[in-house]
Formats: structure tokens, C-alpha cells, sequence
């Protein structure tokens, strides 16, 4: 993605409420089914991830490795996740 379209993605993200949360238990295969299928209703959304910063940023990176999403913003606790719905 370019600057221009990264930028498009946070602008429309911002009004967003987080749908997933990942919580003390970490990345689980639960929490990856979950934002599979947000990112494939959705697009774009927010995820909370609870833990410290380094891994948080792990954890991210993770996601998006595994759903093949690309990662527009990470700020505190709050991941910005996107990947195209080829159906849409």
C-alpha cells in the first residue's frame, strides 16, 4: 500500500470501535478464527490487544501474517488491520 491509501485506511478507521480483543491468554487459534472472519465481513477493523508494548507489536505482526492482512496503525492497545475482500 501507499502513503495515500494508508492514510484513506486510518481516516476511515478512526470512528471504528475495536471487535476483536486479545486478552491474557495471547494470540490463541480462537482469537485468529475471529479476526478471519471480521476482516472478512469487514475489511478493515480494530483490534485490543492487552499486553506490553514489545508484544503488542509481536502480536500484530502475527495477525497479519497469518490472515494475510497488512497491519495501517498501531497506537497503545489498538491494532488498525486490513486486508481486501476479493468477494466485495
Amino acid at each position: 500500500m501507499n502513503a495515500a491509501e494508508i492514510r484513506k485506511l486510518r481516516a476511515a478507521a478512526h470512528n471504528l470501535n475495536p471487535v476483536v480483543m486479545v486478552g491474557q491468554a495471547g494470540l490463541t487459534a480462537a482469537v485468529l478464527a475471529e479476526v478471519d472472519g471480521a476482516l472478512n465481513a469487514h475489511e478493515l477493523i480494530k483490534i485490543k490487544i492487552r499486553a506490553e508494548k514489545d508484544e503488542r507489536m509481536q502480536i500484530s505482526q502475527q495477525i497479519c501474517e497469518e490472515t494475510g492482512a497488512e497491519l495501517v496503525q498501531n497506537i497503545g492497545q489498538i491494532a488498525v488491520v486490513y486486508r481486501k475482500n476479493p468477494d466485495k
